[in-house]
């Protein structure tokens, strides 16, 4: 059966949204909520039967705020600020992507301080619960004042208009709402410029790339584990009292994980007396304080995208008590922008590392394995090439990764002269995500051909596990074969949570909800 949530507005936690992008529950509005926008609507009417001019209410928009609008119009202006707006451009938004920024704008919206009415809430809800999925264009919005492209191919498909999927089928609008058993709304005063004001897409970019991140964080534990056992590297650098004198939270917790990961292995206790060796490399020995400092980054930008998720962040903002609306900046997205920034750097780094300690595999003087980590090696080029695509993959990660938010193109004839790029600065996080994702895969398959190569030694009870998963689905590398195939199944281990799932009955990897 279908779980249920019921929305608070402005109450949303990390662990309700991860289970919303994961598990997709049913959504239905708290019943307190109805006389909190009853309430914020007839101050909209007071507001507009008083005269005074009023931004997005009863003028226009950008460079033309100075313009008044009749009252006999103003219906026409919200339909038309939807329609106008709705320009963006590429590939459809993942549909777990939209169903998050209509929870988002629904959860804004329900606060009460934007205006509008309890069913244009509602019709937002009501899509979500009914399977329909507004097309929204992945590009078009520089994340200023709002995400206005992408919420207007949202509105749209709210009055009607636009195209929305449903039942896996793409439908004008108005079709997939009638086929839904759904009607669309005529939009009154302020309630146009209410939907497209506002942060939702990028932050549903962002924290879909962030509890996606998550999960390869806590994935590369695992293969980082699996690669130390594999190269037959020395525990001693995770010792707590090191990591306990520097004090960095995450590395503390990293350093935890790795010991609880290789406690019990035959392999180390192998060499652990007589291994020549006085220091690994640092993709070996440094992982608790890389991957550290990724979990306290990954933390940090959950804070920054949990408040906003919750935020009311259109223009202007409404105050029903005082029927007063404040013409402000908390479209302007650049707290998601610069946090999506930050998760970009880290997810790169987890990457960058992995890579590092694939190709220690690789390499027989340094990781005292067959060259390429097969045998008969020179008929047989074995992971050398599924090396050079990690390689490649990381290097791609370098460009990606770099800031967005410190670029600003003005916009609406410099009326918008400075925006954050929040919306791409989240959206190419998914990019990077899935390089660093197969980057662990073929980490993963490397790391278990190494411990298959040091038997009859086993790993540790957590490793052997991980390593029996994958064993399940793609046999030793005994000779050259088809390549890809492999990696798409490891790839698919990781992006499901299975690789992680297999060693939580032995500990509980760190996430970005501090334990």
């Amino acid at each position: 059966m279908t779980p249920t949530l019921v929305l608070h507005p402005g109450q949303l936690d990390l662990a309700t949204l991860r289970g919303f992008v994961f598990d997709a529950p049913r959504i239905t509005l708290s019943p307190d909520t109805a006389e909190t926008l009853h309430a914020a609507a007839r101050s909209v009417e007071r507001i507009v039967a008083g005269g005074a001019a009023v931004y997005g209410v009863n003028t226009g928009f950008g460079k033309l705020a100075k313009t008044r609008i009749p009252d006999d119009r103003l219906r026409d202006l919200q339909r038309n600020l939807v329609l106008s707006h709705a320009a963006g451009i590429g590939k459809a938004m993942p549909e777990r992507v939209v169903r998050l920024i209509l929870l988002l704008k629904a959860n804004g919206l329900a606060r009460g301080f934007s205006g509008v009415r309890l069913e244009v809430v509602q019709l937002l809800l009501d899509m979500l619960d009914r399977g329909v999925i507004p097309v929204i264009p992945e590009k078009g919005s520089v994340g200023a004042s709002g995400d206005l492209a992408p919420l207007a191919h949202m509105s749209a498909v709210v009055i009607g208009e636009g195209e929305a999927f449903f039942n896996g089928e793409r439908l004008p609008g108005r079709a997939a709402l009638k086929a839904a058993g759904l009607e669309p709304v005529e939009l009154g005063p302020k309630e146009g410029l209410a939907l497209l004001n506002g942060t939702q897409a990028s932050t549903s970019l962002a924290l879909v790339a962030l509890f996606d991140a998550e999960r390869l964080f806590q994935a590369a534990l695992v293969t980082g584990a699996l690669t130390l056992d594999a190269a037959r590297g020395t525990d001693a650098p995770f010792d707590p009292r090191l990591h306990t004198l520097r004090g960095q939270q995450g590395q503390i917790e990293c350093a935890a994980v790795y010991r609880k990961l290789m406690e019990g292995s035959a392999i180390r206790a192998s060499h652990q007396v007589d291994d020549e060796r006085v220091q690994d490399p640092y993709c070996l020995r440094c992982q608790p304080q890389v991957m550290g400092a990724a979990l306290d980054s990954l933390r940090h930008v959950a804070r920054v995208l949990l408040i906003e998720a919750n935020a009311v962040s259109d223009n202007p903002i409404h105050f029903p008590d005082t029927d007063e609306m404040i013409s402000g900046g908390n479209f302007h997205a650049e707290p998601v922008a610069i946090a999506a920034d930050l998760l970009a750097i880290a997810v790169s780094e987890i990457g960058a590392i992995a890579e590092r300690r694939l190709a220690l595999l690789v390499d027989p003087s340094m990781s005292g394995l067959p060259p390429f980590l097969v045998n008969d090696s020179g008929v047989n080029s074995g992971f050398m090439i599924a090396q050079v695509t990690a390689a490649a993959l990381a290097s791609e990660n370098k460009t990606l990764a770099h800031p967005a938010s410190v670029d600003s193109l003005p916009t609406s004839a410099n009326q918008e002269d400075h925006v954050s790029m929040a919306t791409f600065a989240a959206r190419r996080v998914g990019d990077i995500n899935a390089n660093v994702r197969t980057i662990l895969g073929i980490e993963y398959l490397a790391s278990v051909q190494g411990l298959d190569f040091l038997a009859p030694l086993t790993s540790s009870s957590p490793l052997v596990a991980a390593a029996a998963l994958l064993r399940e689905h793609v046999p030793f590398f005994a000779q050259d074969r088809l390549f890809t195939p492999d990696m798409e199944i490891a790839d698919s281990l990781i992006a499901d949570g299975l690789l992680t799932r297999i060693v939580a009955g032995a500990l509980a990897l760190p996430g970005v909800e501090a334990a």
